[in-house]
């Protein structure tokens, strides 16, 4: 379900009719947030350290209202629900698209997860799946602690999803922390929110238990 923002009485009007001019509207910034309770959490129950952040980012991201924007055809939507399209890797070292649905419960979320990932690690070639716009665009780099990311952007195409990209886990103990960069449609939002993001995002990854 979604619902469509009056873009006249908005506050942002002025906002998104100046950024959706822009051949590259997307603005990023790259983090570091402590995933060490995170990483304990999902090593002590056996669970995937990868779906138990895709889960919390998604419990994050569905707080934020602006993270449940998106435009389409010039008007601008609220979603009433996100959920992701994360890159998987194969054994062959490639990957696949996938789509994720949120659910608040982990435990529910982790075994849908892990089927859909099955299912695209047993595929070949770069299907895209078939989704909506309420997604969020995910990858995870564990091979590299990133200070930036950049994206393939075809321009023509219209797109107002964000991108989160996760990267290597690195430290020891409290100390564990993991880069995440986080790109967003600046006619929807602004590095106010996407602090916002961040900050429950970092929350939630503090938490023992789950989230």
């Amino acid at each position: 379900m979604k619902k469509e923002i009056d873009i006249a009485e908005w506050n942002r009007a002025g906002h998104f009719k100046f950024f959706s001019q822009f051949s590259e509207p997307f603005h990023g910034v790259t983090v570091k947030i402590n995933c060490s309770k995170a990483y304990d959490f999902a090593k002590q129950t056996g669970n995937s350290f990868f779906l138990v952040y895709l889960h919390r980012t998604l419990k994050a991201a569905n707080s934020i209202a602006p993270f449940k924007y998106r435009i389409e055809e010039g008007k601008v939507f609220e979603y009433d629900e996100v959920h992701a399209s994360p890159t998987i890797g194969r054994d062959n070292g490639t990957f696949g698209f996938s789509y994720i649905k949120y659910k608040t419960s982990f435990i529910e979320f982790r075994d849908a997860a892990n089927k859909v990932i099955a299912d695209v690690r047993k595929s070949t070639g770069l299907e895209l799946p078939e989704c909506g716009l309420n997604v969020l665009h995910c990858s995870s780099m564990p091979w590299l602690d990133f200070t930036s990311v950049s994206h393939a952007r075809h321009f023509e195409f219209a797109d107002s999803c964000p991108k989160i990209s996760f990267g290597k886990m690195t430290g020891e103990g409290e100390k564990k922390t993991m880069p995440v960069s986080i790109h967003a449609h600046h006619a929807l939002m602004d590095g106010y929110e996407v602090g916002l993001f961040v900050a429950e995002f970092q929350r939630l990854m503090s938490l023992e238990g789950e989230a």
